[in-house]
This record gives C-alpha cells, structure tokens and sequence, in this order.
C-alpha cells in the first residue's frame, strides 16, 4: 500500500477522529441556515466514515496484498511442517551398517508435487482450489526437506548456506521492486519466456542422459558437471537460473499488484501466493544445487 504517495494527501486517507474537527473562524457565518445545515450532516458523515475500521480483503471479497501475504505464510508454514518429516525420513535408515541416506521423501515430493503445481496451473483458470495448493506445500515439503537432508548429509552446512543465499536474493528483489527500481516489461518477458524453454530442455536431456547411463556415474549432476575452461557447467547455468527466478519473482510481483488494482476476487491472493512459493522453491534447489558443484570441486 502506497501510503506515502503524494496522491493520497488527501483528508480521505487520512486517519480522522469525530470531535477534531478546526472551530470555524470568529465572525464567520454561512450564507443560509440550510447550506449550514448540509455542511454540517456532510461533516458528521465524513467524520462517521474516518472513524470506522478500514474494510480488508475478508469484507470487500477483494484480493489485497497483505491477504496474498497471510496466504503465503500459511503455505510456507505447511512446507516447513512436512520439510521436518521429509528430513527426518531421509536421515531414518542411515546406521553403521547402512550409511546412506533415503531418497524416497526426494522423489515422491518431487513427483507430486509436479503433479499438483500441473493440476493447480490448469484448474486455477476456472475455480480456485485452495485444497489442492496446500496438497502441493505439503508435497514440496517433503520434496525440499529430503533434498536438503541428502545434500545436507554429503556437505555439512550446505542447506544454511542455500537458505540464507535464497532469502538474500527474495529480499533484494522485493526492496528493488516495491521502490520501483525493477519492474517486468514485454520485451524482458519475452527473453524470460525462452531462456524458459532453453533450460527445461537442457533439463530434460540430462536427466535422460543420466537415466540411461550415457553420463558417466561418477558426474552426479550429469552435464551440469561438466567443465568449460575449468568452470564447472553447472555454476555458469546456475548463475542464469538464478537471474531467470528472480525476474521470474519479479513477475510474480506485478501480477499480484496488478490483481489488487483489479478488485481480483480474494480468492484469487491463493494463486498469487502459489506462483511465490513455486518460484521460491525453484530458487532455492537452484542455489543449493550451485553450492553442491562449487564444494564437490574443492
């Protein structure tokens, strides 16, 4: 909320309290009794108003910002929950006689998930489904928790490196977009948009190239770790992914504040806080995978 905007200095915006209102000046009158009469119940009508709670999103039935917010937290805080139980089932058969971890929390959250954030994507359009949003937190919790607990088990202190680098780029990007200093335009979407389909296909290569063993096992992100001039595939990619989800937060941004000028249904702050926490997720395995390469190379 643009509160400091001079085009709110105005009364209406401003907090007013019945009985403050300035003494009319000595020796002043009105030209009628009935124009005084009118001021008079406009006054009290306009102080009535100024007194009176603000409505939010649960009055109006209106998409606001800081409703997108609650909805967000409230999905993080399920991520959070079952990110424990994810972890915790990574870690759960790892003894002295089997010292490896479980990727099982790994690849049921990931696969659901996928099939939720699909399911969520195409339904959205229609009827919002707040249900099948929190399906997907829930699943993506087990997903990041298991990732993170696998990584976390290879290189000590990975996941607070990962952690703190995501919540470094989330925060920079939010201060530069609500002081205006980055904003999505067509011809920056239009890059986005294939630098996209660029990477999902690199994507989809390697993980088919790695399923059917053309890459070497001993390369545990398959061409990401390659070498080009003694730099690692990985890193140079991972450096771009990082700049792609930032735009990508970028547009995530605007797309809600551009709900809330359009009196959007509430319910409707459900999928802007699902394309926040998709983005976000993305962000961090990106980071964690980059820091992965960087300590696996030393």
């Amino acid at each position: 909320m643009a509160l400091n905007n001079p085009a709110f200095d105005n009364p209406a915006f401003k907090e007013q309290r019945p009985g403050l209102t300035p003494p009319a000046a000595p020796g002043t009158q009105t030209a009628s009794a009935q124009h005084a009469a009118v001021n008079a119940a406009t006054q009290a009508h306009l102080e009535g108003l100024y007194a009176s709670p603000s409505a939010g999103a649960q009055e109006t039935d209106r998409m606001t910002v800081e409703d997108t917010v609650v909805k967000t937290l409230s999905l993080f805080g399920v991520l959070l929950v079952t990110a424990v139980i994810g972890w915790v089932w990574t870690l759960l058969p790892v003894t002295q006689a089997n010292p490896y971890p479980t990727m099982m929390p790994w690849i049921i959250g990931g696969l659901g998930g996928f099939a939720l954030a699909m399911a969520v994507t195409f339904t959205s359009r229609k009827k919002v489904r707040p249900g099948l949003i929190f399906a997907y937190a829930a699943f993506e919790g087990l997903f990041v928790g298991g990732i993170s607990a696998y990584f976390e088990f290879i290189w000590p202190g990975i996941v607070m490196q990962a952690t703190l680098a995501t919540v470094a780029v989330v925060g920079v990007t939010l201060a530069l977009f609500a002081s205006g200093k980055i904003r999505a335009s067509a011809k920056a979407t239009k890059v986005f948009m294939i630098a996209m389909v660029g990477y999902l296909v690199f994507s989809l290569l390697n993980v088919g190239l790695m399923l059917f063993n053309v890459i070497p096992g001993d390369m545990m992100f398959g061409l990401h770790s390659t070498k080009i001039a003694g730099i690692p595939l990985g890193l140079i990619i991972g450096l771009l992914v990082v700049v792609m989800a930032a735009y990508s937060l970028v547009l995530d941004f605007d797309q809600i504040q551009q709900g809330v000028r359009n009196g959007a249904p509430r319910k409707f702050a459900w999928v802007g806080a699902f394309g926040i926490m998709v983005t976000v997720i993305w962000l961090y395995v990106e980071i964690l995978r980059m820091i992965a390469i960087l300590r696996g190379n030393n």
